[in-house]
Parts: structure tokens; sequence; C-alpha cells
């Protein structure tokens, strides 16, 4: 793959070295640019700085934070003039913004991941510039699939639901676990205990998904028995005013707030 240059070591960007070097990424191939020096993993050359870096890397991942792109984006123009691709993992930055301060025909994919890469199980759904190969596409497919699954999109604008539905997904399954606990700590269960069974509950029927062919509304199916309490708890999730319209209205929302991230 030649040199990869990492910008930025944080949660997820230490994810995806984790993941890189667990799927035999040379750690003598990798660069990680991190200014806090506590957070430049000892595994692989760490500099303060890109201004560090002589070489042209052939894959640039962009993993600091959105508020912080525009400082770290002047000083690689230099390897997007000599054909590097950029790989972001940054919300709401569009291709048009990295053209902007890369120049127009510099190499981008726009990607976005979820949390759960941090343990390898994210997935991630990444949209090109017109100027990046069918190569090169697959080279960032391979870095990005080493946290999880990916998915591509031609169309740049389907990243805002993205965000809003995976992105953001996380906090609404974790909303989840919190709304469970509560309730069964209202019926009597000790707080702890309400949380144990939330968290489990949740994880474990994350788990069997995954790994079932069958699709979510048979699993549901499967759990519920007619007249049984399960069916009681549904008719109440499932009314006209029920959960649905609430993620209708939730994801919506998020949905308009990544555009008007986006500028």
């Amino acid at each position: 793959m030649g040199k990869l240059l990492l910008v930025g070591c944080g949660k997820m960007g230490g994810a995806m070295l984790e993941g890189w070097l667990a799927r035999g990424l040379a750690a003598s191939d990798v660069i990680v640019a991190e200014p806090a020096e506590a957070l430049r993993p000892k595994k692989v050359r760490g500099v303060a700085s890109t201004a560090e870096v002589d070489e042209t890397p052939e894959i640039v991942v962009l993993a600091v934070k959105p508020q912080s792109m525009d400082g770290v984006l002047p000083d690689m123009k230099r390897f997007a003039d000599s054909g590097s691709v950029f790989l972001s993992i940054a919300a709401g930055k569009t291709l048009k913004y990295f053209a902007g301060h890369l120049g127009a025909s510099a190499k981008i994919v726009r990607s976005m991941p979820n949390t759960p890469a941090a343990v390898r199980q994210g997935i991630t759904v990444a949209t090109p510039s017109q100027g990046v190969s069918a190569e090169e596409k697959k080279r960032c497919h391979d870095l990005l699939e080493a946290v999880g699954q990916v998915l591509w999109v031609e169309d740049e604008a389907l990243m805002d639901p993205v965000t809003a539905l995976s992105g953001s997904g996380p906090a609404y399954v974790f909303l989840l676990v919190e709304a469970m606990a509560a309730a069964g700590a209202k019926l009597g269960l000790t707080p702890e205990m309400a949380m144990q069974l939330a968290r489990a509950t949740v994880a474990g029927s994350g788990e069997l998904l995954k790994q079932s062919v069958e699709p979510a509304t048979q699993l549901r199916i499967n759990v519920t028995s007619p007249g049984g309490t399960t069916a009681e708890a549904l008719k109440v999730l499932m009314a006209d005013d029920g959960i649905q319209p609430v993620f209708d209205k939730a994801l919506a929302a998020a949905s308009r707030r990544s555009k008007e991230l986006a500028g």
C-alpha cells in the first residue's frame, strides 16, 4: 500500500490503527501525526504534526475532530498535489470543503463511521470524489473494513441521512438502555439490577441480530407470543403514537442538522 499517514489518533483513529495492524499492515508503513504525545502509539512512528513528514504518503487518513480540520489541512496540500488519497472520517466535512482546501483535483474519500468501530463492530458509509480510482477506492475500503462493515454511496447527499441513522445511532441505542432501566426501576427493581438487565438484553439482542439470517421483523415476531406480555408491550410501542413517529422526527432532525453543519 505504501506509506499511510494517520492524522489524529484519538479513540476512532486509534481503533482504526489497531485494526490495520491486526490485519497485517506493517508498522513501518504507518506514520501517526498527533500533537498529544500521550496518544502517539509506540509501535509506529509518531510525529507532532504533518510538517515533520518529508515523504509523500499514498493515503492520508484524516481522523481529527471536524472543528480542528481547518488547522491541519494547509500543510497537506503538498500531499494532494503529489497524488495522495485523502480518507476523511470527520462528520459534516464535505467533498467540496476538502477540495476548497486541498485543490479541485485532490482525491478524497468522505466517510461516516460510528463508535462501535472502537470494538471493530462499526459500520461506515463512504463516498468518493471523481478523481478516486477503483484501486484507490478498494484500498480505502480495506482500511475502513478493519473496524467493521463498509457501504458506498455515489450520491453525497445521502451522507446526511446516513449520519442521522448510523453515525448518531449508537446514542439512540444507549438511550434505549437508559429508558428500559428507568422503566424497570419504576416497577420495583433496584436501579442496579434494572440497568444490568437492560444492558445485557440490548447487547445480547444485538449479537443475536448480527448472527441470525432472519430479518429484524421476524426476530421480533419470534419473541412475541399471541396474547402474551411482549404483545401487550408492543401494542404501546407500535401504536400510531408509539416509537416509529418519534424515530421519524428524531432522524429528520439529525439529518437536517447534518446539512446545516456542512454549510
